[in-house]
């Protein structure tokens, strides 16, 4: 019998699915939400090609919603848009497994589905707010390119192997974290190479279950 240490998910296009945006995301979502979307898209076509500059990008990013109210926003990117077969997956690995959420989204988002499924913790950028508004910096915990290394930082502090985490992510950047852990699993990918560096491929989440404690019984 094998032991898993923790699972980990990525928020963005996984857990949550924002239809309708680049990548389902959650930086999507906000800027549409505060009405910048135009130009958080104009940033994307820029910075996506520069795979050094994430952190630039991040800055530019939270500068788009300086003195926006943070609860007109809330209003409409919540609830969160759960992919399908997120909340029954979390209620059967609840308690079995340490659970959180590994982002390059925004801790917006990804704090409030921790707090909802009732996940250990959650990982991801982090917008600056002062008196209820967006102050227009930024946090960066999560390079969207480097998404390998936190995952390492984070198992070295919690004294987790590598081989002994199961990731779940759906695009190009999880694919890194998806060669590096004992079990990789794509969902809803969007895109082939996702396809090629998994064990599994689930478009439903309460297919998870099942090949998790398929690989702990092995």
């Amino acid at each position: 019998m094998r032991r898993l240490d923790a699972i980990v998910f990525d928020l963005d296009g996984t857990l949550v699915r924002y239809h309708g945006v680049d990548f389902e995301s959650s930086w999507g979502a906000i800027a549409d939400a505060a009405g910048v979307g135009d130009a958080s898209r104009r940033l994307l076509e820029t910075y996506l090609p520069r795979r050094d500059a994430y952190p630039e990008w991040l800055r530019e990013e939270a500068r788009l919603l300086v003195g926006i109210p943070v609860r007109s926003v809330e209003a409409r990117i919540f609830p969160p848009p759960y992919a399908r077969g997120v909340r029954q997956a979390i209620d059967a690995l609840r308690g079995r497994y340490p659970l959180g959420i590994l982002s390059s989204g925004v801790s917006l988002v990804a704090d409030r589905v921790a707090e909802e499924l009732g996940l250990d913790f959650a990982i991801a950028n982090h917008l600056d707010v002062e008196h209820g508004r967006f102050t227009g910096t930024s946090r960066t915990s999560v390079d969207l390119w480097s998404k390998a290394d936190a995952l390492e930082r984070l198992a070295c502090e919690r004294a987790w192997s590598l081989e002994r985490i199961c990731f779940v992510g759906d695009h190009l950047n999880d694919v890194p974290v998806l060669e590096r852990v004992g079990l990789a699993i794509a969902a809803n990918p969007k895109d082939d190479a996702l396809v090629d560096a998994a064990d599994y491929v689930i478009h439903d989440f309460e297919e998870l279950p099942a090949l998790i404690h398929a690989f702990v019984d092995v």
